[in-house]
């Protein structure tokens, strides 16, 4: 046991006096425990031992005081002089030890120090956030009483919390309703206008402070509907409704409409007639049949807060239109533009400005156009077009896109050198561009006051937890970063110079040498005990690396790199290896195959047979991947004799995306070398470009391109393809001459097209190896007007009452229109009168003309034709039919009434064509039955008398969808005190049948056919137990083609011999469909 007294000095110098105590020379008195295990060779050895041994020291410095104890690691060098006392003892010996100590103060700052004899692993680090507050709605009516904001920070040492609201500390202390729990800020029973604000926290340790993003808590709320009633509102038949939801008062702003009908919860469906507005919670419904009658309810949620209301009962009422204004109120209906009458318009979306992008979706029938992940090149204006047989109507809309802050450069936890020189960065992206400050532990600094580009040197002032801050009016984005400003003595512990370098002869070898140190070392090389200096062949970079060229056997040898600085020195060794270099021996060959064919490029090559060797493919500088495009390529590698390897490339199925160069890289450990070649896929045509139209006419435009890729064959034609707004879907080769250009083209002529047309052109290649895919299609133009070439067609007419002319005609297409303010000019007179009188339509649809004047006999010939007329001028007459004015009133008409199916239907591939009944009767109503469900039908109705027809009152109709085939399963039947629980599965309608409206429960007595109907939109019901004798339940789903199939369940009650009253009666529509009735009345 020894006890001796050890001279240390503290080496605070070594890194400065911001990171130790003063230089001062310390006597420490340390403890040291040795046993010698000695060779004895005689009474006066003497033994030289070396300890490395741990003392605990308490030095004494100049400072007094708990903070001046420090923890040594000491190196002793002992001399023990043993005592003899025989061949096999063990010496218990008084050792003089000399321990060099590196005395560590608790006053350090919070840098990493690096020393030649500690560890430079830095186990401690600044604040990081794992988990930061996020903005949250409070509901007021919310059960749980409290708001956690969330903070949470990994940090070594553990980080304290703090918390601000509005820029104010919160004083945990003064205010009872905030706790801290971890880092978490909890608000009991919070105060709307006390706790509402923004919130951020503070996380804190010894390496600096950072500030989470900012949070904002709101309350929200959602009010009940007034109590007061609704008015009921009154709709004709066929004209458009809207019901107003009007929602009560609300945060936040984001709610969601849906509408009840008659009761909970029986949502309307949307279809092409029903549009429910998510902006204003108003139900649109552009074309009101009785079926809409009810009582409505809008129902509003909000998603934040988790609670709904719903408004009181509007009662909707479709009033049936009068008989004898049924063809007035056709008329007016087809002349107006309102998109909420008849017929329901097509609606179509597209941008102005280019195509809608891919991330859309068209929801509500076309009224709902939703983008999806917003780009910039999003933003532009956006058309929605609607679009019926009456017309079109348009509106536009702009989408302005702004963006929350996003980082494009950002900062990073770091270490950097002591006096070297540093720059940070940051850069956001956003819409309006945002601003960006920085923070240094958790202060805003100003950068013209603060170096954050350091030309003058890092000192350890510098180290601290960094923030940059950008924000604009959609929000605010923090990147955090740690600077640690170090310095210690050069060290090889963590990346040596390897071991073994392999070098291949006649090229060229790169040795690392990357030591850790503070300030940066400067490096030097050497081969065994020769320094070496920069040379033709050898070069020292300025990152310590050495590098050698042209490299041969005698540069074999240990190569060692030496490192210092200012704090210290180092070295690390490796052995210089050379190799026999690899060489391409077979390279491969150029390749020409027509698409669909198959292709092999061969490569060989010889190289070092103690090495492996790999051979790698690319395609024009990227690798193939074997795996993902296995259905294309193979790869193999062989290893032939005499020091050789072979590798085979198969391009299976080429296609035109397959030309390329393809390059074989053969490689070893060592080195490597590369050979290539060229592979042409010969194929059809690729699409042209830039399609547009340069000059319009009335008839014809003249159509320029750009040529497309010929993919290696000659282009020999194009063919020119248009469709215009009347076949949006169907494209058409161009057939008037030429129908075909040449394939040197680049422009032509589209002739016989439509006057005042919309039209969009595209333009397909063709050459000896096929045709190629169309071009994009060219921006849609319109030609230019020109008079009508086209008459209408079937002029006839006749009959009507008394002293009338009726004259009937079929309209002109809309494509022979030619032009704006389109009509027909109506010319007739008696046959036996020379001049012509002559009437002018306006309505392009216009089927007929009646002349009324008092003056014309019953019965009389008449000469008419009709021509129609634009802006342009007025075209061609249609040929003189001959018809008779009305009989005299005193004969009684009769009615004709056709019935045709329409239109023609192709069902499982066979045409089936229309079918056409006929009816005649004296009475202004009928009865149609047999009639297939969901089909459409066209009724028309003709008075006729002895002068000949009248003209026909047409009316489309479309029967509803079969009523749901499948039966209700019931799947309970409990009893609950005097009444039965009925509970049964929901019915899931096919295809082609009508969407279920709710249920109907029919409870009679058993052997009755009649008894009480219940109607539910549930899928249960309670029911009386019956007080005798046995009683059935019927259970069928209802829509709006009628009833569905039955499902039936028996309830047993106590017999009693009372007599059997029948109850409310019902008919099953299934079997007793109601009557249509079809009224038409002349007057």
């Amino acid at each position: 046991m020894a006890f001796s007294h050890v001279l240390s000095r503290d080496l605070s110098d070594l890194v400065g006096p911001e990171s130790f105590t003063p230089v001062c020379l310390s006597v420490c008195l340390s403890v040291c425990l040795s046993v010698c295990l000695s060779d004895l060779v005689g009474p006066d050895s003497f033994t030289l031992s070396v300890f490395l041994s741990v003392s605990l020291s308490v030095c004494l410095s100049d400072l007094v005081g708990p903070e001046s104890f420090t923890l040594c690691v000491c190196l002793s060098v002992s001399v023990c002089l043993s005592d003899l006392v025989g061949p096999e003892s063990f010496t218990l010996s008084v050792c003089l030890s000399v321990c060099l100590s590196v005395c560590l103060s608790v006053f350090v700052k919070p840098v990493c120090l690096c020393v030649s004899l500690l560890s430079d692993d830095a186990t401690g680090y600044g604040p990081v956030f794992e988990d930061q507050p996020v903005d949250t709605i409070y509901p007021e009516e919310s059960p749980e009483a409290k708001i956690t904001m969330s903070c949470r920070a990994r940090a070594n040492p553990p980080a304290t919390y703090t918390w601000r609201l509005n820029s104010r500390n919160i004083d945990l202390d003064e205010d009872n309703h905030y706790t801290l729990v971890g880092g978490n800020l909890v608000i009991s029973n919070p105060i709307k206008n006390k706790h509402i604000g923004k919130y951020t926290c503070k996380a804190t340790n010894n390496y600096g402070t950072v500030v989470s993003r900012e949070a904002a808590v709101q309350f929200g709320y959602l009010d009940f509907f007034s109590s007061e009633e609704r008015e009921a509102v009154y709709v004709k038949e066929g004209t458009g409704a809207v019901l107003l939801c009007a929602p009560p008062p609300h945060y936040p702003d984001q709610l969601s409409f849906r509408w009840i009908l008659n009761e909970f919860p029986v949502f309307i469906p949307l279809d092409k007639r029903r549009f429910i507005s998510q902006t204003t919670g108003n139900l649109f419904i552009s074309k009101v049949d009785s079926s809409d009658s009810g009582n409505y309810s809008c129902f509003v949620s909000s998603a934040s807060i988790a609670k709904s209301v719903f408004s009181k009962f509007i009662p909707l009422v479709p009033l049936a239109e009068r008989d004898e204004y049924f063809c007035k109120a056709l008329y007016t209906v087809c002349l107006s533009s309102s998109p909420l009458h008849s017929p329901i318009p097509q609606i179509r979306w597209r941008k102005m400005d280019g195509e809608l992008p891919a991330n859309h979706e068209v929801s509500m029938a076309g009224a709902h156009l939703q983008l999806y992940h917003v780009q910039y090149e999003d933003e532009g204006t956006y058309e929605c077009e609607a679009l019926n047989s009456k017309g079109k109507d348009w509106h536009r809309a702009r989408v302005s896109v702004e963006a929350f802050p996003e980082w494009t450069e950002s900062i990073s936890s770091t270490e950097r050198d002591i006096s070297s020189d540093y720059t940070m960065s940051c850069e956001a992206s956003g819409k309006p561009k945002p601003h960006v400050h920085w923070l240094k532990n958790g202060i805003s600094v100003s950068p013209f006051t603060y170096p954050f580009n350091t030309t003058g040197g890092l000192t350890f002032e510098n180290s601290g937890m960094y923030q940059c801050r950008a924000e604009n009016r959609h929000g605010v984005v923090y990147a955090d970063a740690e600077l640690r400003v170090i310095a210690c003595a050069p060290t090889f512990e963590h990346n040596p110079v390897k071991r073994r370098i392999l070098g291949a002869k006649n090229g060229r070898v790169v040795l690392e040498c990357r030591p850790k140190a503070a300030p940066k070392a400067s490096l030097s090389w050497s081969k065994g005990s020769e320094l070496l200096f920069n040379s033709s062949r050898m070069l020292i970079w300025e990152d310590g690396s050495l590098e050698i060229l042209n490299v041969t056997r005698a540069d074999e040898g240990r190569y060692t790199c030496f490192a210092e600085n200012d704090r210290g020195k180092a070295n690390s060794t490796g052995f210089l290896s050379i190799t026999e270099a690899t060489k391409i021996t077979l390279a491969p060959s150029n390749a020409d195959v027509t698409a669909g064919e198959s292709a092999s490029m061969q490569c060989a090559a010889s190289h070092d047979l103690t090495l492996d060797i790999t051979f790698v493919w690319t395609m024009d500088g990227r690798s193939i991947d074997f795996d993902r495009d296995g259905s294309h390529y193979e790869h193999c590698a062989v290893r032939v004799q005499n020091g050789g390897s072979s590798g085979e490339l198969v391009i299976k199925n080429t296609q035109l995306n397959h030309s390329g160069r393809y390059t074989c890289t053969a490689q070893t450990p060592v080195d490597n070398v590369s050979a290539s070649a060229d592979l042409v896929v010969r194929g059809p045509p690729g699409p042209p470009g830039g399609v547009r139209v340069e000059e319009i006419r009335n008839k014809s435009v003249r159509l320029i391109w750009s040529r497309g890729a010929d993919n290696h064959s000659p282009i020999s034609k194009y063919t020119v393809q248009c469709r215009d707004s009347f076949s949006q879907e169907d494209w058409r080769d161009n057939v008037k001459p030429p129908p075909d250009v040449e394939g040197n083209a680049e422009a032509a002529m589209v002739v016989d097209l439509f006057p005042w047309t919309e039209y969009e052109f595209r333009v397909i290649a063709t050459n000896t190896l096929g045709t190629g895919d169309p071009s994009s299609p060219s921006p849609k133009v319109t030609t230019l007007e020109a008079v009508p070439v086209v008459a209408p067609s079937d002029i006839g007419g006749g009959g009507g009452t008394s002293k009338e002319l009726t004259i009937t005609w079929t309209p002109v297409q809309p494509q022979y229109y030619y032009g704006r303010n389109f009509g027909y000019i109506i010319a007739f007179k008696p046959h036996d009168v020379y001049e012509w009188m002559k009437v002018t339509v306006a309505d392009p649809e216009a089927k007929h003309y009646v002349h009324k004047d008092s003056s014309i006999h019953a019965s009389t010939e008449f000469q008419v034709k009709v021509k129609a007329f634009n802006i342009k001028g007025e075209g061609p007459y249609s040929l003189t039919a001959v018809i008779y004015s009305a009989q005299d009133g005193k004969l009684r008409s009769r009615i004709s009434l056709l019935l045709m199916e329409s239109p023609t239907l192709i069902i499982r591939g066979k045409t089936e064509k229309r079918t056409t009944d006929h009816c005649t009767l004296r009475e202004n109503q009928t009865r149609l039955e047999n009639m297939r469900p969901n089909s459409p039908y066209l009724i028309e109705v003709r008075a006729y008398n002895a002068a000949g027809y009248g003209p026909p009152s047409h009316h489309q109709i479309y029967t509803k969808k079969a009523p749901p085939s499948r039966p209700p399963k019931i799947i309970s039947k409990k009893l609950k005190g005097t009444s039965v629980n009925i509970v049964w599965e929901h019915v899931e309608p096919l295809a082609n049948e009508s969407t279920i409206d709710g249920y109907k429960v029919l409870y009679r007595k058993a052997g009755l056919s009649t008894g009480i109907l219940y109607t539910t939109g549930k899928r249960s019901i309670d029911l009386p137990m019956p007080k005798d004798g046995d009683c059935v339940v019927e259970v069928r789903a209802h829509s709006e083609g009628g009833d569905g199939a039955v499902a039936q369940v028996r309830i047993s009650g106590k017999h009693q011999s009372k007599p059997l009253h029948p109850f409310y009666m019902t008919v099953d529509s299934t079997k007793y469909p109601p009557p249509i009735l079809y009224d038409c009345r002349l007057h």
